[in-house]
């Protein structure tokens, strides 16, 4: 976890910069104010992430030593021929551009993002793929 707090520490230092720079040249509060609390909030991941990584036992990720069988055998099940997935981002860019255009394009983007979460889910349920 050292690595990810010092990657959060650079992203602090690099947004409080880049709100004290933004505030010299265009005196905007509002961007300004984003700035300086994407630094906080990096800030408070860098902390934890340090602070934690001093306490905890270091994962496989942070030792050299670590061989590949340590690692978590489990991080999720992705298939690689389903095209469910380009459904349901199509489905919710209709849903997207219906609340920028009109309503009746959200009633038809919801109604085809629940086809395409239905299917989704029950891909290895029917067809070539069923268990």
């Amino acid at each position: 976890m050292r690595i990810e707090g010092g990657l959060f520490g650079i992203g602090f230092v690099f947004y409080t910069l880049l709100a004290g720079v933004y505030w010299y040249f265009s005196r905007d509060e509002i961007g300004t104010t984003a700035l300086a609390l994407t630094g906080g909030m990096a800030f408070l991941i860098s902390f934890y992430a340090l602070y934690t990584s001093k306490r905890v036992y270091p994962r496989p990720e942070d030792r050299l030593d670590a061989e590949i069988d340590e690692a978590d055998p489990e991080y999720g099940f992705y298939s690689p021929h389903s095209w469910w997935p380009l459904a349901v981002a199509v489905a919710t860019v209709i849903v997207v551009l219906g609340l920028i255009f009109a309503v009746w394009l959200i009633v038809l983007g919801v109604a085809a993002l629940v086809l395409g979460m239905v299917g989704l889910l029950f891909e290895y349920y029917r067809g070539e793929f069923a268990h």
